[in-house]
């Protein structure tokens, strides 16, 4: 399908967990490392995906009047409630108390679901959202890439705060939070990385590959700062004032999408074009061939036990098992 090829994928999701949920066993078994799970409807693409607490896995879908969770082995489809589909539900995260956050482009509005299944929506001061990747501070602000605005904007107790770019090469998609409360966005037009610090105080680094137009990001337990180059099919690292960059095997071009860290510091990554997930550790790129040829895994996560999901845009959200994971 055509529209599972796009590489801006829009999505907006409301969830209500009271709502009907439609449950569905994996219709794959584990396959050697791997264990994927089918959408019930061929329209729905997985896009964002991030893990909860409770080891829930949540996705959003493009296209779909729903958004999904994997929980004890099984799928749920539970709908929002709302006529239309999903639109640009490219923002996804969860806190710490188990609430989910994600972007409602359509809705011009971030929302979030408690774990009793109560919803809200945070509207935005905007005619038209176009928002990116979203993610949740361990202070429980709510920081996401908004285009639009031209801005890396948070929420907090209800109140929208925007840090406005003054930089027009900019292009805001990505944002991570460090331990120390730094915020760190991509500018994927402008070629750079972003820190915002807890003071407000914003500086741009120009990343060392021209035009590599970086996109996901995330910062890993020592303070270092991970991305991927969608256009340079490279994942870069900056810490301590410098980068580095690891290529990635590919033909031509992998176009690397989503970024993670797992609990055991290595990092992974999705690269479409190569129908794989990627790792770096200890300074070596290795690939891990999908199951399927048409696979497009276009967002990662790790969770505690050190499997690694990914949400892939064909159709299908995935496991590699840890155990596999860890291997050289």
């Amino acid at each position: 399908m055509q529209k599972r090829n796009k590489l801006v994928i829009s999505i907006a999701a409301a969830v209500v967990l009271g709502a009907a949920a439609f449950l569905f066993l994996r219709s794959n078994e584990p396959t050697g490392d791997f264990v994927e799970y089918a959408m019930q409807e061929k329209t729905d693409i997985p896009t964002a995906i991030a893990i909860g607490p409770d080891s829930s896995v949540w996705f959003t879908m493009d296209f779909a009047p729903a958004i999904g969770r994997i929980r004890d082995g099984k799928v749920e489809r539970i709908a929002t409630g709302k006529q239309r589909n999903n639109v640009e539900p490219l923002g996804l995260g969860v806190d710490s108390s188990g609430t989910v956050w994600y972007t409602d482009a359509l809705d011009q509005a971030i929302t979030s679901i408690s774990p009793d299944g109560e919803f809200r929506k945070y509207p935005l001061d905007t005619p038209i959202a176009r928002l990116a990747r979203l993610t949740v501070g361990k202070d429980g602000t709510v920081w996401f890439a908004e285009g639009t605005a031209y801005s890396i904007t948070s929420l907090k107790d209800g109140k929208v705060s925007r840090h406005v770019i003054n930089n027009i090469r900019g292009g805001p998609y990505g944002v991570a939070v460090d331990a120390q409360g730094n915020v760190w966005a991509t500018l994927q037009g402008g070629n750079q990385l972003l820190k915002i610090t807890p003071a407000g105080e914003m500086n741009e680094y120009e990343v060392p590959t021209r035009s590599s137009s970086p996109t996901d990001i995330t910062v890993d337990a020592a303070g270092a700062v991970w991305f991927v180059e969608f256009r340079g099919s490279k994942v870069g690292r900056f810490f301590d004032g410098k980068f580095t960059e690891f290529d990635v095997p590919s033909e031509s071009w992998a176009a690397l999408s989503g970024v993670t860290v797992a609990p055991d510091g290595a990092v992974w990554f999705g690269a479409m074009r190569e129908h794989a997930i990627g790792r770096v550790r200890d300074g070596k790129v290795k690939l891990f061939p999908l199951p399927r040829p048409d696979a497009r895994p276009y967002s990662v996560a790790a969770d505690a036990a050190g499997n690694i999901w990914y949400a892939d845009i064909s159709g299908y959200v995935g496991m590699l098992k840890a155990s596999a994971a860890k291997k050289p």
